[in-house]
C-alpha cells in the first residue's frame, strides 16, 4: 500500500482552487464528476501522491453532509491497493466495518471502498484501486 491522496471537503471548487493555484503555483492535473458519489473533484499532484478536493454535486450526498456537521477539510485518506477485494477481505477480517459490501466506481476509472472511520481512530480511511491492464 502507499497513500495515493488526501481528500478535502471544499464548498466551491471554483473558490478552493485559487489558494493552491496562487498560494502554492498548482494546477489540477484532472478535474471530474463522479455521480455515484455525488461529486465534482479536483486532482493536484504533491509528488508521489495528490490532494483531491471534493465539491458535493447538487447539495446532496456524503460530502454535502460532511460538510453541514463539520465544515471545509480533510475529509478522508486514501492508499492505494493492488486488489481491492483482496484488501476489502483483509480489512474484514481484521474486524473493520466497511461502508460498502462492493467496490464502487471512483474518480479516473478506480474502484473504491470506504473503511467507517469508528474503526480506526476517527479518520476515514478509503482503498482505492486505479484501471491497469487485466483489471476491469
Amino acid at each position: 500500500m502507499r497513500l495515493d491522496h488526501i481528500g478535502i471537503a471544499v464548498r466551491s471548487l471554483e473558490a478552493a482552487l485559487t489558494p493552491y493555484r496562487l498560494a502554492l503555483g498548482l494546477e489540477p492535473e484532472h478535474l471530474e464528476e463522479v455521480p455515484g458519489e455525488q461529486v465534482r473533484t479536483a486532482f493536484f499532484r504533491l509528488g508521489d501522491t495528490h490532494l483531491e478536493l471534493l465539491e458535493p454535486m447538487n447539495g446532496g450526498g456524503p460530502i454535502a453532509a460532511f460538510l453541514e456537521k463539520r465544515g471545509a477539510g480533510i475529509h478522508h485518506l486514501a492508499v492505494e491497493v493492488p486488489d481491492i477485494a483482496a484488501a476489502m477481505a483483509r480489512a474484514r477480517q481484521g474486524g473493520l466495518r466497511l461502508l460498502s459490501e462492493e467496490p464502487r466506481a471512483g474518480a479516473g476509472g478506480s474502484r473504491v471502498c470506504f473503511v467507517h472511520p469508528k474503526d480506526l481512530g476517527g479518520v476515514l480511511l478509503e482503498f482505492v484501486e486505479h484501471p491497469g491492464p487485466g483489471k476491469e
